[in-house]
């Protein structure tokens, strides 16, 4: 099963534009453990919805500016836009129905 890559800070607002579809944003830490049990759960939504959903990883340690832009206070966070737009922010570590749910309702 393929990894989901890690994106730059400077590559955030060049994914998400006016026609960019449906992106899920992991925001994520080496050092967070809750992380590390949302990081498979992305591998199988990027699988799942391979070719309609792009889904990406954004290391905090790396992109302070990003998150303190966005409004992030803990992770794991995984924010889902449409279009340039945030549709749903899930913080936690939740089922992966969740995501997956979340990423239907928008497609």
């Amino acid at each position: 099963m393929q990894t989901v890559a890690y994106i730059k800070e400077e590559e955030f607002d060049s994914i998400i534009t006016a026609d960019s579809g449906v992106v899920v944003f992991d925001f994520t830490a080496s050092w967070c453990g809750p992380c590390k049990m949302v990081a498979p759960m992305m591998d199988k939504l990027a699988q799942e919805f391979e070719g309609t959903v792009k889904v990406a990883k954004v290391d905090l340690d790396q992109s302070k500016t990003l998150a303190k832009r966005l409004g992030i206070r803990s992770i794991p966070a995984v924010m889902i836009y449409k279009d340039g737009n945030l549709m749903e922010t899930i913080v936690g570590v939740s089922p992966y129905e969740k995501f997956s749910d979340a990423v239907k309702t928008l497609l």
